[in-house]
């Protein structure tokens, strides 16, 4: 019978290091190994060197699209269109439209103040993947449901570790630099209705890149 194969040149990195499984920082097809945000999160921080090759490479773009992009690239290279393309493309083919979406809304809610509604759909692999490092502290329900007041809440019933002090906690909310979930609080002495992540989790920003996991245990 006959055989047939297709061959392509070794597939490396901008830094010549070789892309395959045995290297650091590759990526798997499981979802169990590289989740879809993971996934989509490996493709869009490619540099453009290695955009423009992957593109090729590995996307079923047309010669005339991927052209197309890299010069809208060039016009406008800190939005990102061709890694966007690439990532977008691949991500849709090996996992799915709704991983896609899924992925881009949590890649939103790091610099989005309106990220609300992508914390609330992402699941809890996904939420602690894209709060990976962040602090996170264990607290009972019953002090995080039974908090008298917001600045309570980020003092003393949380151990502190948010807030050193309570004349703290209430400088920041009323200088409108704590949100819960994404959502800007602006009255610390009012108890607060607290709506978890995943039935566990609530998460606090402090100022523009303090971010903190209260984990309700």
């Amino acid at each position: 019978g006959e055989a047939f194969a297709i061959t392509c040149p070794l597939i490396t990195k901008a830094d010549g290091g070789k892309f395959g499984k045995t290297e650091s920082g590759s990526v798997w097809l499981d979802p169990e190994k590289t989740s879809p945000y993971k996934f989509y999160q490996f493709w869009i921080n490619v540099s453009d060197e290695d955009a423009s090759k992957y593109i090729r490479i590995f996307t079923l773009l047309s010669k005339e699209e991927i052209e197309a992009l890299e010069k809208e690239h060039e016009a406008e290279p800190h939005l990102r269109k061709l890694q966007k393309a690439l990532a977008e493309d691949i991500t849709i083919r090996v996992h799915s439209k709704d991983d896609l979406e899924m992925a881009i809304g949590a890649s939103e809610i790091l610099f989005s103040k309106k990220a609300t509604d992508a914390l609330k759909t992402i699941d809890e692999k996904t939420l602690l993947q894209v709060f990976e490092g962040v602090p996170q502290i264990e607290v009972s329900k019953d002090a995080l449901f039974g908090s008298e007041n917001l600045i309570n809440l980020l003092s003393s019933d949380t151990n502190s570790e948010i807030f050193a002090s309570k004349s703290e906690a209430k400088r920041t909310i009323q200088g409108g630099g704590v949100r819960l979930n994404k959502v800007q609080q602006t009255n610390g002495e009012e108890k607060v209705d607290l709506e978890l992540l995943q039935d566990k989790y609530l998460l606090v920003q402090k100022g523009k890149k303090n971010y903190y996991l209260v984990k309700a245990i």
